[in-house]
C-alpha cells in the first residue's frame, strides 16, 4: 500500500502540456507570456486588477509590508494561529510582531482580541503600522469588524490568503478582503506552481512599485541602474504556465475537498469527543484541509499515531507563533483558544487526489483507535 499523504499536488495531463508548450517556447526564465497571462487570469478571478506572480506566498507577504512602509522597528499585528511564513515576513522587515488569538467561529484571528489590543495602543501612543489577518484552513477570517476598526485608526490590512484561492467572504473573494492580499501555490496548496505566490491589489500602481521590488528593483536604464534594495522574486515562466493549468482545475479540486470534508464528517460525525472545524454562516469555504478536534488530547495522540502505523500523513493543528521559540520575546494578546486547538487538533488527508476507499481507511483507522 502506498503512503497517503495529507495534501498531495493534484496534476495531470493538462498541466504537463502546458509546461511542454511554455518550454517549447523558450520562455525559462522570470518573463514571458505564461507568466502575465497568470497575472492576468487571477486578476480576472478576484476583480483586482494589479496582480504580481512570486516566487512563494512568503515573498509576496514580505513586498506586502514593504508596500505599506513597514520599516525596521515598527510593529505589526499578526494572526497568531498560522504557519511562520507570516510571522516571518514581518521579522525580514525589521518589524516586530505582536500575536493575536483566534476566535471559535474561524480560528481566525478574533475580532474582539484586535479591538483590545489596538485600543490598548491608542492609549500608549504606539499604534501598528499594519495588521496581517490569515485566511486559515482555506475559510476566510470575519473581515468587517477587523477592516473598519483598522481602518479608523489609519492602519493597513494585509490578508494572508495563502490556504484560501477560492474561498469567499459574503460572497466576496478572499485575498481581496483587505488592502492587499496575497496567495501561496506551494505544493501542497489547493492549487500548486511546485513553489510559487500571487501578490494582488487593487492599486494598479502599488502592484507595479511590487513588481519593480520583486525584480530587483532595477530602473528603467539600458545599463543596469538602482536606486533601493530590491529582490529577486519572480515567479518563472514554466511555473505560471503549470500555474494556469491548475487554475482551470480549481472548481473541481475545491469541489473534491468539499466532497472529502463530508465523506469524513459522514463517517466520523457520531464519534464522542470529536468536531469538526466550524464553518462561518458567511460561507465560501474553500475545503482545503479537513480537521478534526479531540476532546482527549491522549486520543488525538494515540488517533495520529495508528494513522502513521498505517502509513498515513495527519499532522496537529499549527503550533501558534507565540508559543514558538523564535517569538518567545513577543507581546501576544491571546485567550487560550489556538492554544487549545493546537493541542487537540489534528489536520486529516484532505487531497484531491485521494480516493473514497482512501478516505474509508483513515476513517477506520481514527474510529477503531478512538472508541
Amino acid at each position: 500500500m502506498s503512503r497517503i499523504f495529507l495534501s498531495s499536488p493534484d496534476v495531470g495531463p493538462l498541466e504537463r502540456e502546458a509546461l511542454l508548450r511554455a518550454f517549447d517556447s523558450g520562455w525559462v526564465a522570470p518573463a514571458g507570456p505564461e507568466l502575465e497571462a497568470f497575472e492576468n487570469d487571477i486578476a480576472a478571478i478576484t476583480g483586482w486588477p494589479g496582480a504580481v506572480a512570486m516566487s512563494s506566498g512568503t515573498a509576496a507577504l514580505h513586498l506586502a509590508l514593504l508596500g505599506h512602509g513597514v520599516q525596521p522597528g515598527d510593529r505589526v499585528l499578526v494572526s497568531s494561529f498560522t504557519f511562520a511564513a507570516t510571522a516571518n515576513a514581518v521579522a525580514y522587515c525589521g518589524a516586530e510582531p505582536t500575536f493575536i488569538d483566534s476566535d471559535t467561529v474561524t480560528w481566525n484571528m478574533s475580532p474582539q482580541l484586535l479591538a483590545d489590543e489596538l485600543a490598548d495602543s491608542r492609549r500608549h501612543n504606539r499604534l501598528p503600522t499594519a495588521v496581517v489577518v490569515v485566511d486559515l484552513y482555506g475559510q476566510c477570517a470575519d473581515y468587517d469588524p477587523i477592516v473598519a476598526q483598522c481602518h479608523e485608526l489609519g492602519i493597513p490590512v494585509v490578508e494572508d490568503a495563502a490556504e484560501a484561492l477560492g474561498a469567499t467572504y459574503k460572497g466576496r473573494p478572499a485575498g481581496t478582503l483587505a488592502d492587499t492580499g496575497v496567495f501561496s501555490f506551494n505544493g501542497n496548496k489547493i492549487i500548486t506552481t511546485s513553489g510559487g505566490g500571487m501578490f494582488v491589489s487593487h492599486d494598479v500602481e502599488a502592484s507595479n512599485r511590487v513588481r519593480n521590488l520583486a525584480t530587483q528593483a532595477r530602473r528603467p536604464a539600458v545599463h543596469y541602474e538602482h536606486t533601493e534594495i530590491g529582490y529577486n522574486y519572480r515567479l518563472s515562466n514554466l511555473l505560471a504556465a503549470m500555474g494556469r493549468a491548475q487554475l482551470q482545475r480549481l472548481p473541481v479540486m475545491s469541489a473534491r475537498r468539499l466532497q472529502i470534508n463530508a465523506r469524513y464528517r459522514e463517517l466520523l460525525g457520531d464519534l464522542p469527543g470529536v468536531s469538526f472545524m466550524p464553518i462561518a454562516p458567511w460561507g465560501g469555504w474553500n475545503g482545503w484541509l479537513t480537521c478534526v478536534v479531540f476532546d482527549d488530547v491522549a486520543t488525538r495522540d494515540a488517533v495520529q499515531h495508528a494513522l502513521d502505523e498505517n502509513d498515513i500523513e495527519s499532522r496537529p493543528l499549527w503550533k501558534p507563533m507565540h508559543l514558538q521559540p523564535v517569538f518567545a520575546s513577543c507581546r501576544a494578546r491571546v485567550d487560550g483558544t489556538s492554544e487549545y486547538l493546537f493541542d487537540h487538533g489534528l489536520c486529516l488527508p484532505s487531497g484531491s487526489v485521494l480516493s473514497d476507499d482512501q478516505i474509508d481507511l483513515v476513517a477506520k483507522v481514527a474510529l477503531e483507535t478512538a472508541r
